[in-house]
């Protein structure tokens, strides 16, 4: 068996490493990694008590009061990297009527979250803060990867309330950087709803990546080059959702598409061999408090099923279930109450930017996104295989990798 949820730092030490190939029940394992971590943001959020018992933890050298957004940070990210296993729906399985559940939880804290009268209403316009625009784009990021169960079963009046809310973040200027996809992907939303998007903020944010595209895959953040993670937390994933929208919408070319999930598909190829044979990806960059999160290039090329032919599904769950693991069983991952604490392999209080506080640290949900291919795929079902990593470090002969245009 692999390493239990609820293992002690003793009960882990005294365990035999997991090495990414002898667990048959990873996908109830990360059911299982899923759940915990959106236990504690939804249970309180769907009752109007995130505010009063979420802890808001920040560096003490951080002079920023982040009250005002971290709520807002919990909710949208964690709704991003849920909304796919959320899709799925309800069913007579163990996991679906979880699934159920969490379902009903989501869409009774997306009320509370948008409706001015509760108290766990949140900050979508903030003059002291723009980080409400960030999560705004995440949780209309989750609304387009889940529609059917996210969307579509809303009152009227939520759905009113969701789209006042979003509208409302056009107030705020972005940044000269990945946060041009933050108000595009808002607009993309509205645009899915055919409600009132602004077209010209959707297509300068995809004509600026453009021009930030630095070959092989990569971009730049702005129009400056940083070695980070920012391919994966935002702009591989949010451009594919925002042209995809254009091109539903006979806004855009089919080829411009195409361009960039052929982008995508080699920085999730780079990703894939980043993983080491002992489950580890280089710390590199800022915002590495968001954990496996960091891994949400691969994550999301291998739930579209588009890997390279190379690249195994398997393979993908053997390297991603070890990180998972190794990160997600840290002792002080999570503090007494169950909530997300401020750490890369554990607590690590030092690594978190000025910029983060609790609700920052769920974007490690969006590592997840393959818990939206059902337990039959065969991502889930294929015997085990070695990643790239672990073949060539175990000598087998391997083709040379290739960089792209």
């Amino acid at each position: 068996m692999g390493i239990g949820l609820n293992a002690t730092a003793v009960e882990v030490a005294a365990q035999k490493p997991y090495n990414g190939s002898q667990n048959p029940e990873d996908r109830k394992y990360w059911v299982n990694v899923m759940t915990r971590i959106a236990a504690p943001v939804l249970n309180n959020l769907s009752e109007g008590t995130l505010k009063k018992n979420m802890p808001v933890e920040v560096n003490p050298a951080s002079t920023y009061d982040r009250r005002t957004v971290t709520y807002l940070e919990a909710f949208g990210r964690l709704m991003a990297g849920m909304a796919p296993w959320l899709e799925l729906g309800a069913d007579e399985t163990e996991e679906g009527k979880l699934r159920g559940k969490y379902i009903l939880l989501a869409r009774k804290s997306l009320a509370n979250a948008v409706d001015p009268m509760s108290p766990d209403f949140m900050q979508f316009t903030s003059q002291k803060y723009e980080q409400a625009l960030v999560d705004a784009s995440f949780l209309a990021q989750a609304l387009i990867r889940a529609p059917k169960e996210l969307w579509g079963p809303l009152s009227a009046k939520t759905k009113s309330d969701v789209i006042n809310a979003l509208k409302s973040t056009r107030n705020i200027k972005p940044t000269y950087n990945n946060w041009l996809l933050f108000t595009a992907m808002i607009e993309s939303f509205l645009m899915r709803i055919d409600e009132g998007a602004d077209v010209v903020r959707i297509d300068y944010a995809i004509k600026k990546l453009e021009e930030w595209y630095k070959g092989d895959g990569i971009y730049g953040d702005g129009p400056k080059f940083h070695f980070d993670y920012y391919n994966s937390y935002v702009i591989h994933p949010m451009l594919i959702d925002i042209v995809k929208t254009m091109v539903d919408k006979g806004l855009e070319k089919s080829e411009v598409y195409d361009t960039i999930l052929k982008r995508a598909v080699r920085y999730a190829d780079i990703q894939e061999r980043s993983i080491s044979p002992e489950g580890t990806f280089p710390p590199v960059g800022r915002s590495l408090v968001y954990r496996f999160g960091a891994l949400q290039g691969l994550a999301q090329i291998t739930l579209m099923d588009k890997l390279p032919s190379f690249i195994s599904p398997v393979q993908v769950r053997g390297a991603m279930s070890l990180v998972i693991k190794r990160m997600i069983e840290a002792p002080g991952t999570f503090d007494k109450n169950g909530w997300l604490t401020i750490g890369f392999c554990g607590h690590q209080i030092d690594m978190g930017e000025y910029y983060m506080s609790t609700g920052s640290l769920y974007l490690c949900t969006v590592g997840l996104l393959p818990l939206g291919l059902p337990a039959n795929d065969r991502f889930w079902t294929a015997s085990p295989e070695p990643w790239t990593a672990k073949k060539i470090w175990g000598g087998v002969n391997m083709p040379a990798d290739h960089s792209i245009p």
